[in-house]
């Protein structure tokens, strides 16, 4: 749940005050992701009521391309989108805002953009937002986030991370530099298949729920834990409250985190759940760093409770050079970035593009957070 480059969904360069539409009055094109698949409905919101006779809308960016703009041109009309700002030109102009990217979202922003009804998050994950009171108490902002954008990449992600370990791949990589054929392997990791495996998703949301799929491509038995009481697909064997994980984390051979971090998941696993799972079995967490207690993870590590685990998150986050993560030949690190590709970019314009629609429209916008959730 890292944030994206903000040519994703943001701005680059000034925008003409109102955006010409272009030439053509073709619709968009679609997109490899329809906005219809990746958005979610609940908690949806209108964020600014729309009348027949429809006003103009500012909306602050951060860099689009002029082929954006122009989609935008036909899709949102009557939004201006200003692109380009630095946050202090943002705030000095903070009274034109109707939206903004996440970007913009300080305490001092929001206290002077008095019109300002929408912010996007560039983020599944909401925690930094969620700390800034402005954005808390005012009930008329309605923030919504990249749910489910990410999903795909980091999926692939974790399972990357997983087969470095079971398939013992570090030392052949390392081999290759200096052209060893190394059949004897490193010694360290003992090559396992993950068929017939099971496979607990620790959040089946958007992103829980990709990494749920490939567990099921790969043979794996799949379980998985959410808050809501909604039913899982078919891939998962049993999807269990949340409430419920210390009963399920000794079936599971691979647990994945991919809950959002909130004053619940905050040290979600410490000593009492690596207690709780089967001795030599791996961990992945691409959600947030501080839903693992990291004191407790090393503990586990060193004591052959846990045969590896996988950090594309940390916390410490950057991990401090010198931590002893680091040298550990089970645990895969990398730095916050399981969510780069060229399909969480089309993912997440899509998604933009299409609330931009519904914001000009006055209909209720697709992945609105739930302030109080967290999520």
């Amino acid at each position: 749940m890292r944030s994206l480059p903000l040519f994703l969904l943001l701005a680059g360069c000034h925008a003409p005050a109102t955006p010409a539409a272009p030439e053509s009055s073709a619709a968009p094109p679609p997109l490899a992701a329809p906005a219809d698949e990746i958005g979610s409905l609940r908690n949806a919101r209108v964020a600014l009521e729309r009348g027949a006779e429809r006003g103009t809308l500012t909306y602050f960016a951060s860099d689009l391309t002029e082929g954006q703009l122009g989609e935008l041109a036909v899709l949102a009309p009557s939004v201006r989108f200003v692109t380009g700002l630095s946050r202090e030109e943002a705030l000095a102009r903070a009274a034109e805002a109707h939206g903004a990217d996440g970007r913009y979202a300080s305490s001092e922003f929001l206290r002077a953009a008095e019109q300002l009804v929408w912010v996007q998050a560039q983020s599944a994950g909401v925690d930094r937002y969620l700390s800034i009171p402005e954005l808390m108490e005012e009930e008329p902002i309605v923030l919504t986030n990249l749910r489910a954008v990410h999903g795909p990449a980091i999926a692939d992600h974790a399972f990357a991370m997983l087969l470095a370990l079971t398939r013992d791949l570090g030392v052949h990589l390392e081999a290759r530099g200096e052209g060893r054929w190394l059949r004897e392997g490193s010694g360290a990791l003992e090559p396992i298949a993950l068929q017939d495996r099971t496979l607990l998703v620790v959040g089946l949301g958007g992103i829980g729920t990709e990494i749920a799929r490939r567990g099921h491509g790969f043979g794996m038995r799949v379980l998985a834990t959410r808050r809501s009481d909604e039913p899982g697909p078919a891939f998962v064997e049993r999807v269990a409250k949340s409430s419920e994980l210390l009963a399920l984390l000794p079936e599971a051979d691979v647990v994945a985190i991919s809950v959002p971090l909130t004053p619940e998941t905050e040290r979600l696993f410490d000593r009492e759940a690596f207690a709780a799972m089967k001795r030599s079995s791996y961990l992945i967490n691409v959600a947030r760093g501080q839903v693992v207690d990291t004191g407790a993870l090393v503990e586990a590590l060193d004591s052959g409770q846990l045969a590896g685990a996988c950090l594309d998150v940390t916390d410490p986050e950057p991990l401090p050079s010198d931590h002893p993560l680091w040298r550990r030949a089970n645990v895969v690190i990398t730095p916050h970035v399981a969510a780069s590709a060229e399909l969480t970019e089309e993912r997440a314009w899509a998604l933009f593009r299409e609330n931009a629609r519904r914001f000009d429209a006055g209909e209720p916008l697709l992945n609105v957070v739930d302030k109080e959730a967290g999520y």
